[in-house]
């Protein structure tokens, strides 16, 4: 019956882990104004019929502070690429000069700002809502522990526990959400 409540802590924990990786991983993202090829993470180019990462058909850079630089490995992905980055819908327009393309990003407007920030708000709520659910899918098993013959004070002391990581976690996104913040709103 231990193992099961230690299985069961230690299967929450690293779930809740996996949650928090993969807001920082929404986060990154999410532009504050810098360029990062971390924005272009998630766009897939038709490579010959194959849905192929962008990053996987090009060399992606960042010029400066502002600009981005795409140079495809083959000078026939030039086109696909191009379309992928205006299908993706991350506000860029691409400049193709028939070598590479570049990706602009124009200064943030105060407005724009408050969209971000709304975004990341979005992302760490989604994070609290998938670490509650972990939250009450260790409890429920906890409970069925208990009906197979666990004593009552050591399922309270699991839950508990349970409790304590969820709050530790929420506490978590809490802060990166407040830093992605910071980091959008600073001028």
């Amino acid at each position: 019956m231990q193992d099961d409540l230690t299985l069961i802590i230690d299967e929450a924990a690293d779930s809740m882990k996996k949650a928090i990786g993969h807001l920082e991983s929404e986060l990154t993202k999410i532009r504050a104004g810098k360029a990062n090829p971390q924005i272009l993470d998630g766009i897939f180019v038709d490579y010959y019929g194959a849905p192929t990462a962008l990053n996987q058909v090009a060399n992606v850079s960042v010029a400066d502070a502002r600009t981005l630089t795409i140079q495809p490995w083959e000078k026939n992905m030039l086109q696909p690429i191009e379309r992928a980055i205006i299908a993706s819908n991350i506000g860029l327009n691409p400049q193709n000069d028939g070598v590479i393309i570049r990706l602009f990003l124009p200064p943030l407007t105060e407005e724009r700002r408050k969209e971000f920030v709304k975004r990341v708000n979005n992302e760490g709520e989604q994070a609290k809502v998938a670490t509650r659910s972990i939250r009450r899918d260790a409890i429920e098993s906890v409970k069925k522990l208990q009906k197979d013959g666990l004593s009552e004070d050591t399922a309270k002391d699991a839950e508990a526990d349970i409790q304590g990581l969820t709050d530790k976690h929420i506490v978590l996104i809490d802060k990166h959400c407040e830093a992605k913040e910071k980091e959008i709103m600073a001028i």
